[in-house]
Formats: C-alpha cells, sequence, structure tokens
C-alpha cells in the first residue's frame, strides 16, 4: 500500500495539547475537552450545547466509551463540561465546555509565581499541586502546605490547672458532694448510662461546669425528687407514669392471649405504655373500644338489661403488693415466706405440695375443667394438672375433656 493512501484512510489528526493534562486531569480529559471545544466553535451561537454519542466522539477521538467516561468525570469535576439529562434509553449527550472556567485555570496554572515563594521543582515539569511557602515567623521555618488537602491540623493544647475543682452553682464541696450523690441514686433506679450511675452524674456535672443549666439541680436545691418536675402526665395516666388501670389491664390481657407469660405480659404492656408514640396509639384505640361497649350498654339498659356487659379489664381488682402476697401465702403455709432463702422454702414446698392434693370431694367437674381449657394460660395448667392426677379419671381427647375408659 502506498503511504499516501495510507495517510488517506486514517482520516485527520486530532489535535491534543499534552501541557492541558494538568489541567484537565489527564490526556484522555485534554483530547476530550478540544474536540468539544472545536465543535463548540463550529456553531454561530457559543453558548449553543454540542448534540453528540459515543460512537461519534470515538470516530472524531479514538476514545472508547470507558476513556469517554472517564474523560467527562474528571472535566466535570475540574467544572470544564457540563451535560443535560436525556433519555438513559437513548445514547445522546448534550455536552458544553465552560469556557470562563477553562480561561480561570488556565490563568491562575500559568500566573508567575510570587517572590516569596519558592518552587524547586522546574516550571517545564508542570507539577505545580505541591508548593513551599516561607514564613517570617518563626525564622528559618519552612511549612509545606498542599492546595488539595490544605493545612495540617495543628495540636491542641490544653492548660490543665493544677488541683482543679469543678466550679459551679453550689456554695461547698459538701453540698456538691451530695448533688452527686443524688444524681448517682437517681440513675440507679433508672439504670442509666447502661449501668453506670457516675458517669452519667459526672456529664450532667461538667455540663453545669460549663454554663449550662439543670433542671436537677433546681429540683436537689429545691428538697423535691430528681426528674419530677420534668415527669410529664399524659392522657391515659392518672398520674405521671401511672396509666389508668382498665388501660393497662387491657394491655396485659392482649399479651396473654398471644401466650405470654403472667410475668412477660406485664412487663411488656407497661414498657408500651411508657412509650409516648405507641401509647398515644394505644389510647385512641382503646376509647373507640369504650365508646362501643357504652353504646352496645346504653342499647341493653333499654331494652331491660339491668347489669350489661363489661370486659374483665373495667372490673376493679385489688393492688397486688409484696405484703399481700406474703399475707396470703402466710396463710398457706405460716413458715414459707418471701424472704427466706431458697433452701429454707423446700422443706415448707414439699410440706405445700402434700397438702394441696385434692381429695375425691374436691377433684373438679368436667364442666369446670373444660371452660379453664378455653384459653392458652388454662390450657396448660389444666393439662398438667390431669397428666398429675390420673385417680381423677380424667383425659382430653381432641380438645375436649372426657372421662377416662378403664379398659
Amino acid at each position: 500500500m502506498k503511504i499516501g493512501i495510507f495517510l488517506g484512510n486514517l482520516g485527520n489528526p486530532a489535535i491534543y495539547y499534552p501541557k492541558l493534562a494538568p489541567i484537565t486531569g489527564g490526556v484522555a480529559a485534554s483530547i476530550f475537552l478540544c474536540q468539544l471545544l472545536q465543535w463548540q466553535s463550529q456553531h454561530s451561537n457559543s453558548t449553543e450545547w454540542v448534540k453528540t454519542n459515543s460512537s461519534e466522539i470515538e470516530k472524531a477521538t479514538g476514545l472508547n466509551h470507558e476513556e469517554q467516561e472517564l474523560a467527562r468525570r474528571l472535566l466535570k469535576v475540574r467544572s470544564l463540561l457540563k451535560e443535560k439529562l436525556t433519555n438513559p434509553n437513548t445514547d445522546c449527550l448534550e455536552l458544553w465546555a465552560d469556557m470562563d472556567a477553562f480561561e480561570e485555570k488556565l490563568n491562575n496554572f500559568w500566573t508567575p509565581n510570587p517572590p516569596d515563594i519558592i518552587t524547586p521543582i522546574s516550571r517545564e515539569n508542570n507539577n505545580h499541586p505541591v508548593e513551599i511557602f516561607r514564613e517570617t515567623s518563626p525564622p528559618n521555618h519552612v511549612v509545606k502546605t498542599d492546595k488539595y488537602f490544605g493545612q495540617p491540623r495543628q495540636q491542641i493544647a490544653v492548660a490543665v490547672t493544677p488541683n482543679y475543682r469543678f466550679s459551679g452553682p453550689w456554695n461547698s464541696e459538701q453540698e456538691l458532694h451530695n448533688f452527686q450523690r443524688a444524681l448517682e441514686e437517681y440513675a440507679k433506679e433508672r439504670n442509666l448510662w447502661f449501668g453506670n450511675p457516675s458517669g452519667w452524674a459526672f456529664k450532667i456535672i461538667d455540663s453545669m461546669t460549663k454554663g449550662l443549666t439543670s433542671t436537677f439541680w433546681e429540683e436537689f436545691i429545691a428538697g423535691i425528687p430528681l426528674g419530677e418536675s420534668q415527669k410529664v402526665k399524659r392522657d391515659w395516666e392518672i398520674e405521671p407514669e401511672v396509666p389508668y388501670p382498665a388501660f393497662e389491664e387491657e394491655r396485659i390481657q392482649y399479651y396473654v392471649h398471644k401466650g405470654e407469660p403472667l410475668e412477660a405480659a406485664v412487663s411488656k404492656a407497661r414498657a408500651d405504655l411508657r412509650n409516648p408514640v405507641l401509647g398515644k396509639d394505644l389510647w385512641e384505640g382503646f376509647l373507640r373500644k369504650c365508646d362501643r361497649i357504652a353504646d352496645d350498654a346504653l342499647k341493653a339498659k333499654q331494652q331491660g338489661v339491668d347489669t350489661p356487659y363489661l370486659p374483665s379489664s373495667f372490673n376493679e381488682k385489688p393492688q397486688i403488693t409484696k405484703d399481700s402476697v406474703m399475707q396470703k401465702l402466710g396463710a398457706i403455709a405460716p413458715q414459707f415466706a418471701l424472704n427466706q432463702s431458697t433452701s429454707d422454702q423446700i422443706p415448707a414446698l414439699l410440706k405445700l405440695a402434700e397438702t394441696a392434693s385434692p381429695t375425691p370431694a374436691e377433684i373438679p367437674s368436667i364442666s369446670s375443667l373444660q371452660k379453664a381449657y378455653q384459653t392458652p394460660l388454662g390450657r396448660s395448667i389444666v393439662e398438667k394438672q390431669i397428666a398429675a392426677n390420673p385417680d381423677w379419671g380424667y383425659e382430653i381427647v381432641d380438645g375436649e375433656i372426657v372421662e377416662a375408659i378403664p379398659f
């Protein structure tokens, strides 16, 4: 093949200026920008965007798709290129080179260095990011700065006063000590700071030394329990942190019917009612339920019913306390008490189990057992009782309690 034909088949050469690479970010970005500027100059309006696609760019510059993506990303980071959002299903691109930003970067790049700047690297190397500035104070001290990373962070020096003491609204060290003990007791009761009451108390006192006010200190000097003035009485509470008994019992029964043990049901119900958002939603639902029950009760009274139905949660229940439980246990077995150790309780429990065995006259009827068997908690108790007392003559068949056949 003749050289003329060969060169003709290669097409026109693309313009590339090596000294633009540090400004644009690389060779690919320089080629891309030069080609875009050439297309942009062919338009009668300099603000008109260039419409092209990846194939045309590759044909004009030789850059493949990955190299074009890299060049566009480098130019956009340097504010030299702008793109319009186009249809992602097409390969069409709308591009515009920012000439003002390009001229500004050229001026900044080729501006001569001031006399107080020392550049040990020659200008022809085009390596300008790192410069060395001479400071007037202290003398003979050179600080290296990088315009991409900025000045290094200076060390923070904190002066420490010997025998430092907290300064705050307290009048004496003893008053501060008493306040600290009150904060620690408050934190222990509520298990604040993951079981570290001293750390929580230090945080409160330290914030006061920095000028912040504390409601705990106001309560302390007023002689009222800490946190008392900060309690919020919500709509579903008789007093702060004490919900209406019927509302609390309704939530407890919800967890009991889901199969939770009574102790777990009480704990979960109280946790729900302490949550202000969840508690408000539950309270609104409870009010709607009460309104519906009240409407049904009024209709029943109009029809002659003397005592309309009310859910069990509305029945008044005696408060369960430690003293009331110990009183009942003492009536059953005087030697059995909650404050006894486990080893002391074992003989009492064995004796209680022996005396608690039902006599033939005390064997429950099938109807009473079947009624108790309807609830999850009652089902578990009835199954254990029937299994432990085969002399009752009962067995469970297909969810029904029947008399056991002796043959």
